[in-house]
């Protein structure tokens, strides 16, 4: 069985530990490319798509996020596609739904509870923890999306035929979530009780998450293998 082929769009500026954090946990081949510097996929020749978090908000007037946006668009009808932080608020806003400023931050190890029973949290708890870090959310979702998590702070998981997102970051190992936090214009107090609750506990308990990207690329390979079956099955008639 041949591994997902799978776009990565990268918004997350020079943050160095992006890719490897997706690399590290997403089992498939990642094709990267840098949406914030422009960089796009000028096909749809994957098996999924990826898009990461970003320092930036999807409404604000950057010339890299409307093209992103439309490639995103245009993928979700191809493709899987799965959102995780911007990129989950990115993949609602390509869909139809909308994405505002919360007027407060969202940071730390979380609780989220499922609203459904849903594949993408396969062996996830019912409620579960995750590391969060966004002061934008998804106020409304695209047309006829399905809400999958929420908390207190709104949506933090949807999906839409074949579009995902996330708002937390599965992604995120200590140091990640370390190196994050310190770098946020937040009262010292605040930074310092995030930083307080990255503990090893908190850590390991937030990685039973990761298994949504597992979910996720089970997800993308039985894609594949339909649509290698309807071609198959087109080619002998």
């Amino acid at each position: 069985m041949n591994r997902l082929r799978v776009a990565f769009l990268n918004a997350a500026h020079e943050e160095a530990s992006t890719a490897r954090n997706f690399r590290r946990d997403v089992d498939a081949d990642l094709v990267e490319f840098d949406a914030t510097g422009g960089q796009l996929p000028d096909h749809f020749d994957f098996d999924a798509a990826v898009v990461s978090g970003s320092r930036s908000s999807v409404y604000w007037d950057e010339e890299w996020i409307e093209p992103t946006k439309e490639w995103v668009a245009a993928a979700v009808d191809r493709m899987p596609v799965l959102g995780v932080c911007f990129g989950h608020q990115l993949v609602a806003d390509a869909l139809g739904g909308t994405v505002e400023g919360m007027g407060e931050y969202e940071i730390g190890y979380r609780t989220v509870e499922q609203t459904t029973d849903h594949h993408l949290f396969d062996g996830v708890d019912e409620e579960f923890t995750v590391f969060t870090t966004h002061s934008d959310a998804v106020t409304e979702l695209p047309p006829g999306s399905e809400l999958l998590a929420e908390n207190d702070y709104g949506v933090h998981a949807f999906q839409k035929g074949d579009a995902f997102g996330v708002q937390f970051h599965p992604e995120y190992d200590a140091d990640t979530a370390t190196r994050i936090t310190k770098g946020k214009d937040l009262p010292e107090e605040r930074i310092q009780s995030v930083l307080d609750g990255i503990t090893e506990e908190n850590y390991r308990a937030a990685c039973e998450a990761k298994q949504i990207f597992d979910n996720f690329c089970r997800h993308a390979r039985r894609r594949a293998d339909e649509h290698d079956g309807g071609a198959t099955a087109a080619s002998d008639d």
